[in-house]
């Protein structure tokens, strides 16, 4: 996924600030060309063109320029190139200039018709279905009694969060909310259970982000025992309450992203 919006990037990038349709570049006349009829351009290799190439790169990219204006100390190389419109053998035919720098590398490059700039840009990736899930882990099962840090994960817990962060890096292509949230149960004084929610969410936050989930939409809060689930439980600290009571230790994963298609 990271992959593939670096690229769409790229090219935009480079559709924004390095290729320019521009009435004010002179272009050579195409009866000058020793290439009359121009090449069918390799796109891939025509998007990776960016500032600072240097001419042998250029060249291996698209080869040797159209027109004979020399290859060591010229300032500009003038191209032909066809591209398929897709209807049959259809095909048009634009002219492409890149100029170089002092240094002879890549300053801009330029088309003389804006269509076949058109065609080099990456289409942009279509918005995928905006998809929305929560997740609830056991405190029990995630952490040692009374501990929050990450050598205290239990091997369940660890487990858990390894197929959540699979399942997210998988279905989403975008996550832009991931809530994480620590709760405890009733038991113990409330500022103490407040840190304990808070540390423990914490460490779940940074466990997923190493698990390759990114950190910019991932945030943690504790709230400590203000938000209960479980009900009927006697009062008191006795086993049975502790168990009871279980379903409130937990930490909950509420996750907003847009979906693979």
């Amino acid at each position: 996924m990271k992959n593939r919006h670096i690229a769409v990037l790229f090219g935009l990038l480079i559709a924004a600030t390095l290729v320019r349709a521009d009435d004010a570049v002179e272009f050579p006349d195409r009866s000058k060309a020793w290439l009359k009829e121009g090449t069918f351009v390799n796109l891939d290799n025509l998007r990776q063109m960016m500032p600072g190439l240097s001419k042998s790169q250029v060249s291996a990219l698209l080869e040797k320029p159209h027109f004979s204006e020399g290859i060591f100390h010229v300032r500009k190389w003038n191209y032909i190139f066809n591209f398929r419109t897709g209807k049959g053998n259809e095909f048009i035919t634009c002219q492409y200039q890149i100029r170089y720098d002092d240094k002879l590398l890549v300053q801009s490059v330029h088309w003389k018709e804006r269509e076949c700039e058109a065609l080099v840009a990456p289409a942009p990736e279509r918005a995928g279905p905006i998809g929305s899930e929560h997740f609830a882990v056991n405190e029990d099962v995630l952490f040692a009694f009374d501990k929050s840090s990450v050598n205290d994960m239990l091997p369940d817990g660890r487990a858990a969060l390894n197929d959540i962060a699979a399942r997210l890096n998988s279905a989403y292509r975008k996550l832009t909310s991931i809530k994480i949230i620590g709760h405890t149960d009733r038991i113990g004084p409330g500022a103490y259970n407040q840190e304990l929610s808070l540390a423990r969410a914490l460490t779940v936050r940074d466990y997923l982000v190493s698990r390759g989930l990114p950190s910019n939409p991932l945030a943690a809060t504790g709230v400590g025992n203000a938000e209960p689930v479980a009900s009927g439980c006697p009062a008191g600290r006795s086993s049975e309450a502790v168990r009871c009571l279980q379903p409130d230790r937990r930490v909950t994963i509420d996750v907003l992203g847009e979906k693979r298609q």
